[in-house]
């Protein structure tokens, strides 16, 4: 407030002298709610800071006046503003009706208000019904409307409440360069338009050195430390309510069980509310010894509880504009702020359907410290909207005009622009070769690179940054935006910290290996890393057989036997990241050693190394090579010779790959039986020479339940590097888990 007070005397005697008269400008501030109080409350002191300027009426109606949201009409006392007018505009039911009818009430009661107190402006906030009202009132008293949050994009009614608003308000101050080109997309007229930032940001980006612990204490106990506390604050959904309150009794779960001291807020007056109060009561939650539920936390202090907290949680605008300035990490949950700009704190879990998949948010979110983000504010944002105040000519003409875009027979692009992929780096590290691909959005490998994959750790990273970093050089060249780098390896993975946990015996020194670190750190890029089978499956889910499937299997068929097991849309890793080792599914007791130790694995059986090795054994007893074959003496038996060699007529070479058939088959009938899929995949160059055999199986052995599987063969010519381009495609464009 001191700041406003010593603006300079110079402006202000040449915008009086530019005006002519002495008038002051009447500004109307209406706040219906504690969070547009919040917004508004900085203009409201630098109005105030100016009083040769302006004169401000407080008219306060909604939530503010109700006692169950806080009775919050008590802090604009406190911040000594006088309330002009006190409107009771809430219809209580929290109801789709009660919303109607409470924007109905305020519709009878402001025009009597507004012809009293006879503004020159109205200044209304972004997106509720009673702002609806507000500004409906306004235009329709021929109020000149200055609009705050405009041009914005959020998920549910909020949406097209806000840009209901736009056409009707004359002034627009918007808080980002996007919201900005929305408005001027949306015809309003660019002169009317001040990109300012959001308001609160001119208190956010001075708060937190303040003093935190006894604010800290009062709220959540004396025994609680900063970084080790959650905050949750949830709205109803009013475009679905019903699943709105189901992911907030799932949140309330995911809380009890993460088990840290959560400070929860209760639901704003919208649609379901009073449906969330009673989940929040029938699970204890007022009375839970690690939980303090509160109606209301005055905007100061919430600042510093948001600000100091190791997560917060829910679906309030506050998480994705607000809380960016100070890094704190958030859980943004379902579609309400779908297409808010957010920074890299935010984590969106968009269909939280299970318990498990927010808490496992909250594991990944909880302590971690983000860059400070500045999206939407740089903490001048009242200066600005003050001077755009003081701009406005009240003998313009109060009717609105739109800037409607011209229409051309052609319209000229940058055909660079209109090229340009968006696309991933996709690596597979083989047993063999080592290779690099761009591969685009669409699935469609641009550009592909191979190595002989080094035998040691330290050639082998080497190797795969120099491909890298030339496979990034050139994306330029093909009109490629690289998104990040995903990683296909063989072995058991940790793909939350991207590191080798244990490799195969083909792959040589890859065990404890980040390969996260170093190829992010030489890129710039994000990184993603997963097992091959894993891999695998990715692929089919976005570019295959599996596209749109809820529950399949996949299962590669080549040097190895591995896959990945898609359940609910989701890849299941396990709790220490070896599930869908499927190769190493036992099908006999006393069968040949596999090479992880065991015996009688399906690997040892059906793999190429496997069928090589029965191809030796034939070909030392001369066994192997039938009329029509032949072999130049260097040459090395493969695979590739045996099954020629049943294809010829061979029946030993018939019998070891019908064996081997076989106990990929009674593999795939353990999996039906455990996971029950709807569809198996069979990937890898022996795909084909197995379907058939599987599916007999399958008719032989299955129950009679699974029996109507579908069994086929992947159509994907590179499901490695197809599916480590997806671990990168899936999870670019937005953070979302």
């Amino acid at each position: 407030e001191v700041y406003f007070k010593n603006l300079s005397k110079q402006k202000q005697k040449e915008v009086m002298e530019k005006n002519g008269n002495n008038h002051k400008l009447r500004v109307c501030v209406a706040t219906c709610n504690r969070a547009d109080y919040s917004k508004l409350a900085p203009i409201m002191f630098g109005i105030k800071a100016e009083p040769q300027f302006f004169e401000l009426d407080v008219v306060v109606l909604g939530s503010h006046l109700i006692d169950d949201y806080g009775n919050t009409y008590r802090m604009i006392e406190q911040d000594d503003f006088d309330i002009h007018t006190r409107l009771h505009t809430i219809v209580r039911g929290e109801d789709e009706a009660a919303m109607v009818e409470s924007v109905g009430l305020a519709l009878v009661k402001l025009p009597d208000v507004l012809n009293r107190l006879k503004p020159d402006i109205m200044i209304v906030h972004g997106d509720r019904f009673d702002a609806l009202a507000l500004a409906t009132s306004a235009a329709l008293m021929n109020i000149r409307i200055l609009h705050i949050e405009g041009g914005e994009v959020s998920g549910t009614i909020d949406d097209s409440i806000r840009h209901a608003i736009t056409k009707l308000a004359h002034y627009h101050v918007c808080c980002t360069r996007s919201a900005e080109q929305h408005l001027i997309a949306m015809c309003e007229d660019h002169d009317r338009i001040l990109l300012a930032g959001c308001p609160s940001y001119d208190k956010l980006l001075s708060a937190k050195n303040k003093d935190y612990m006894s604010i800290i204490s009062m709220w959540l106990g004396e025994d609680v430390k900063t970084r080790d506390y959650i905050v949750a604050l949830q709205h109803p959904v009013t475009t679905d309510i019903k699943h709105s309150i189901k992911m907030f009794e799932l949140t309330l779960d995911a809380l009890i069980s993460f088990n840290k001291r959560t400070l929860v807020l209760f639901p704003n007056v919208d649609a379901g509310s009073k449906e969330m109060v009673r989940v929040m009561r029938k699970k204890g939650i007022e009375h839970h010894p690690n939980f303090r539920a509160v109606k209301h936390v005055p905007f100061d202090q919430f600042i510093q509880l948001v600000a100091h907290a190791g997560c917060m949680i829910g679906n309030s605008s506050c998480g994705v504009r607000e809380v960016g300035a100070f890094g704190t990490p958030v859980i943004n949950l379902g579609t309400r702020q779908t297409g808010r700009e957010t920074g890299e704190n935010v984590l969106h879990v968009r269909d939280a359907d299970t318990q498990d998949k927010i808490l496992h948010a909250l594991q990944l979110q909880f302590g971690k410290q983000y860059p400070c983000s500045k999206i939407y504010g740089d903490g001048n944002a009242v200066p600005r909207i003050l001077k755009f105040l003081k701009s406005i000519d009240l003998k313009e003409p109060l009717q609105k005009k739109f800037c409607f875009p011209p229409v051309k027979d052609n319209i000229s692009q940058d055909i660079d622009h209109i090229l340009e992929t968006q696309s991933a780096l996709a690596v597979d590290l083989g047993g063999t070769n080592l290779r690099v691909a761009i591969v685009s959005m669409k699935g469609e490998i641009v550009k592909k690179y191979t190595q002989l994959n080094p035998k040691t750790y330290e050639d082998r990273l080497a190797l795969i940054l120099k491909m890298c970093v030339e496979a990034a050089s050139e994306a330029v060249n093909v009109n490629c935006r690289i998104l990040g780098v995903g990683i296909s390896t063989g072995g058991r993975v940790n793909p939350r910290e991207g590191i080798v946990l244990h490799s195969t015996k083909l792959i040589q020194e890859w065990s404890s290996v980040d390969l996260r670190t170093p190829i992010s750190d030489a890129l710039h890029l994000p990184v993603w890393v997963d097992n091959d089978g894993n891999c695998a499956a990715l692929a089919e889910r976005k570019f295959g057989h599996g596209k749109g499937i809820e529950n399949f299997v996949t299962l590669i068929t080549g040097t190895g036997i591995g896959g990945g097991i898609v359940h609910q849309h989701e890849l299941i890793h396990g709790s220490s990241f070896c599930a869908a080792e499927l190769g190493h599914i036992v099908v006999s007791l006393d069968g040949p050693e596999c090479l992880c130790g065991s015996q009688g694995c399906i690997e040892a059986y059906a793999s190429g190394i496997a069928l090589q090795r029965e191809a030796k054994k034939l070909h030392d007893d001369d066994l192997l090579l039938v009329e029509g074959m032949s072999m130049k003496e260097e040459e090395i038996v493969s695979a590739a010779h045996l099954i020629q060699a049943a294809k010829l007529g061979n029946t030993k070479a018939e019998s070891i790959l019908r064996t081997a058939g076989t106990a990929l088959g009674l593999g795939v009938v353990n999996i039906l039986h455990t996971v029950n899929p709807s569809l198996v995949i069979l990937s890898g160059v022996l795909a084909n020479h197995y379907v058939n055999a599987v599916k007999d199986v399958i008719n032989r052995q299955a129950l009679s339940s699974v029996k109507t599987v579908d069994v086929v063969v992947s159509n994907l010519a590179d499901p490695a590097l197809l599916g480590a381009a997806s671990l990168v495609l899936d999870y670019t464009t937005r953070r979302i888990y």
